[in-house]
């Protein structure tokens, strides 16, 4: 099965597809200023859960590490209790200063880290509080908004379903190549010869390439890739 005329009417689907979609998400001011606060508050909302793993995790250590340093400060103080020569108690008594060091070192960075989980908890509620009202005010203005462009969401419901049909007639591979092209030659991917002249990049054919197009319908252009033909003669 020759792929050309499936190519091209799909590359024209897609370019349908876009100009509808820029239609559909060229809100008015009062939708564009929601949409706006909307996108601010979910990469606010992910900063703050990916800070808020971290924490939790940093916390768990150091509620471990605050452990170790209490019970070797317990164990200094036992030494303290059981020491009863003045040389044995000296080294007693320095050992429980460096412990309790120790134990402050683990314990306030400690706290202070407890303190932000709460504010990033508080935050996060807040954030979600404040983007489900704002999902809701967009979404009323949304459906109006649709409603007054109903001609373009029909028109990308008919160019989806015929995309699928033709996506459908081509092999796998060809498939792939064009999707790929397609994001890689700015909706151009397959481009018609002109003067010996390839359509997308501007160059220049040598002539066995030419003689190879005249041959087999389509071919790569050796520079920019993108799939040439020969369009029909006048």
């Amino acid at each position: 099965m020759h792929t050309l005329p499936a190519l091209l009417e799909l590359q024209g689907i897609h370019e349908n597809l876009r100009i509808i979609q820029r239609d559909l998400t060229a809100f008015p001011p009062d939708m564009s200023k929601l949409d706006t606060e909307l996108k601010g508050i979910l990469k606010r909302q992910e900063s703050a859960a990916k800070e808020l793993g971290e924490a939790r995790t940093k916390v768990g250590l150091m509620a471990a590490d605050l452990k170790l340093a209490q019970r070797l400060e317990e164990h200094a103080k036992a030494a303290v209790k059981q020491s009863t020569h003045k040389t044995q108690y000296t080294a007693a008594i320095r050992e429980l200063d460096e412990r309790e060091r120790q134990k402050t070192m683990v314990a306030r960075p400690l706290k202070d880290l407890e303190t932000r989980i709460s504010a990033l908890e508080k935050e996060t509620t807040e954030l979600e509080a404040k983007r489900a009202q704002v999902q809701t005010q967009f979404d009323e203005l949304h459906q109006i908004f649709i409603a007054e462009h109903e001609n373009q969401v029909a028109a990308r419901g008919v160019n989806q379903t015929r995309r699928l049909e033709l996506e459908a007639q081509l092999e796998p591979a060809t498939l792939t190549r064009f999707n790929k092209l397609l994001q890689q030659r700015q909706g151009r991917a397959v481009v018609a010869v002109e003067n010996s002249t390839c359509g997308g990049c501007r160059t220049k054919l040598r002539i066995p390439l030419l003689a190879e197009l005249r041959e087999k319908g389509t071919i790569p252009c050796e520079f920019c890739q993108r799939i040439l033909f020969l369009p029909p003669k006048s």
